[in-house]
C-alpha cells in the first residue's frame, strides 16, 4: 500500500511548473511521472490518493533556525506547538537553539528534546543544537563529543555571542575535530548595554540607545580569521549588515570554509518601516537602514548568504506588552516565511519560485549535510503543497504557534501551505 499525489505541479526550472504524478511507499517517493508518459489506471486497492488539485508539490521547508522554548519557557511555545505552527508552514525539518533552560549543553537535555519530538512533535524532524558552552555564559566549553553523540545537529550559543575568542578558537578545533559545525550568533556585548534597535532613523527619533552595525560584523569578522586558522565549517546566524555581507563575501572568495543564513524580515523590513513602540518589531538582529536590507538581499542573490531560516522566536503577549526597551527580543516566523517571501520576490519577478524554493529546501540540506530537500525517486517522502494562487491576510489569532509576536499582522499574501507530509504521512492539512 502506498499513496498517489496527482494533479499537482513540480517546479522544473525558474517558474515553470510541469505536472507530476508522484507515488509514495514506505516513507520513500517511489516514482515520479510525467503525466503524458502513460496512462493512470488508478490507485490499487489500499492506497490513498491526494489530489493535489492544480497546486504546487515541493520540498518540505528545512528551517535550521528555530526556537520551540522547551524546557523551561512552556509558557513562550512548547515542542508541541512549535512543531505544529512549523508543519502548518510547510517545514517538514527544524533545528531548535539551545537557549533553553536547562541550556542543551548536556546529552540528557538534548536527548529529552529528542523524546518529545518524538512523541510530541507532530511528525515533524527535529534537530536540537548542542550549546557551545556550558549554560551559554562563554566560561567553560561543553563536551561537544558527548553532545554529538546524544544528537546534536551542530553547535552553537544562540542568544548571545561567545565573547572570548580564544574560547571560540578552542570550540572550532575541536568542533572540526568531530566534522561539525559551529554555529554562531554575532554579537559583541561591549556594543549593546541597553539597547533594542538599530543604530539609526528609528532610534534617533524616539531617544533610544542604538545597536550599531560594527557589533554584529566584529565578531563576524573575528571568526572567519579563525575558521579560516581551524578549518571547521563555520555558519554564521541571521545575518543582518552590509559589513557581514562584505566579509563573508570575501572570505569565500580565498577559499574559506564559512557559510551563512538570512531571515525573512531582514529581507523585507528596516528601521524605517518601524510604526512606533510596538515591541512586536523588536528583534534580534534589530531591523537594520534600507542600505543593508538591500545589502542582504544581494548576498542572498550572489549566494554569499546560503540559506534562509526563520528565527521562530515565541514570546508572550505580556512580555512583548513591556514595550520597546524592556520587551524581550524576537518574533514568530514559521507560518508566514513562504507566503511573504513568494508575496514579496516572487510574484514581483525579483526571484524565481526556483531561487526561493532551493533556498528553503535543497541548499540547507547540502550546508548541513541532511538527507532531505530533494523531490526525486528514491528521496525521503517529506513534501509540502503550496497554493500559490490563494491569498490571504496574516491573522495572528489563527496562528498555531503559542504566540502573537508578528509585525506582519494584516499584510495580504499569497502562496499559502494547505498540506505537509514528513515520511509518506501527512502531518498537518488546511481544513
Amino acid at each position: 500500500m502506498g499513496t498517489w499525489i496527482i494533479n499537482g505541479k513540480v517546479n522544473t526550472g525558474g517558474n515553470e511548473l510541469a505536472e507530476k504524478r508522484i507515488y509514495i511507499e514506505d516513507g520513500v517517493i517511489s516514482r515520479m511521472e510525467e503525466v503524458s508518459s502513460r496512462e493512470w489506471n488508478g490507485a490499487e486497492a489500499g492506497d490513498e490518493v491526494i489530489d493535489a488539485g492544480g497546486r504546487l508539490v515541493a520540498p518540505g521547508f528545512i528551517d535550521m533556525h528555530t526556537h520551540l522554548r522547551e524546557p523551561g519557557f512552556e509558557h513562550k511555545e512548547t515542542i508541541a506547538t512549535g512543531t505544529r505552527s512549523a508543519a502548518r508552514g510547510g517545514f517538514t525539518t527544524i533545528a531548535c537553539m539551545p537557549n533553553t533552560r536547562p541550556v542543551t549543553d548536556n546529552p540528557e537535555t538534548i536527548k529529552l528534546i529528542l523524546e518529545k519530538a518524538r512523541t510530541e512533535g507532530n511528525g515533524v524532524r527535529v534537530l536540537p543544537y548542542g550549546s557551545i558552552s556550558k549554560q551559554e555564559l562563554g566560561r567553560e566549553l561543553t563536551d561537544f563529543a558527548a553532545l554529538k553523540e546524544a544528537g546534536a545537529v551542530a553547535f552553537s550559543d544562540d542568544g548571545v555571542g561567545v565573547q572570548n575568542s580564544k574560547m571560540m578558537k578552542d570550540a572550532m578545533r575541536l568542533a572540526q575535530g568531530l566534522g561539525m559545525t559551529v554555529v554562531a550568533h554575532c554579537e559583541d556585548d561591549s556594543l549593546l548595554e541597553g539597547a533594542s534597535v538599530t543604530e539609526g532613523a528609528f532610534a534617533a527619533k524616539h531617544g533610544l540607545k542604538g545597536i550599531p552595525n560594527e557589533s554584529e560584523a566584529i565578531h563576524v569578522g573575528r571568526d572567519i580569521l579563525l575558521a579560516e586558522a581551524t578549518g571547521v565549517h563555520y555558519h554564521v546566524c541571521h545575518v543582518s549588515t552590509e559589513q557581514s555581507v562584505r566579509l563573508i563575501r570575501q572570505a569565500k572568495a580565498v577559499g574559506i570554509n564559512v557559510t551563512a543564513e538570512v531571515c525573512p524580515h531582514h529581507l523585507i523590513l528596516s528601521d524605517e518601516d518601524i510604526p512606533g513602540m510596538d515591541a512586536d518589531w523588536k528583534m534580534n538582529p534589530p531591523l537594520r537602514t534600507p542600505r543593508d536590507v538591500e545589502a542582504v538581499l544581494e548576498g542572498l542573490e550572489d549566494g554569499t548568504i546560503d540559506i534562509i531560516v526563520t528565527d521562530h522566536a515565541p514570546h508572550s503577549p505580556e512580555e512583548k506588552a513591556k514595550g520597546m526597551a524592556l520587551a524581550p527580543f524576537g518574533i514568530v516566523g514559521f507560518e508566514t516565511a513562504f507566503p511573504l517571501l513568494y508575496t514579496k520576490f516572487v510574484q514581483t519577478g525579483r526571484w524565481t519560485l526556483e531561487f526561493l524554493l532551493e533556498r528553503m529546501t535543497g541548499k540547507p540540506a547540502e550546508v548541513f549535510g541532511l538527507k532531505q530537500g530533494k523531490l526525486e525517486a528514491g528521496a525521503d517522502a517529506d513534501l509540502v503543497l503550496v497554493d500559490l494562487d490563494r491569498s490571504a491576510a496574516v491573522d495572528a489569532a489563527d496562528f498555531l504557534s503559542k504566540s502573537r509576536n508578528t509585525p506582519f499582522i494584516g499584510w495580504e499574501l499569497a502562496g499559502w501551505p494547505v498540506l505537509t507530509m514528513v515520511a509518506g504521512k501527512t502531518v498537518w492539512q488546511d481544513e
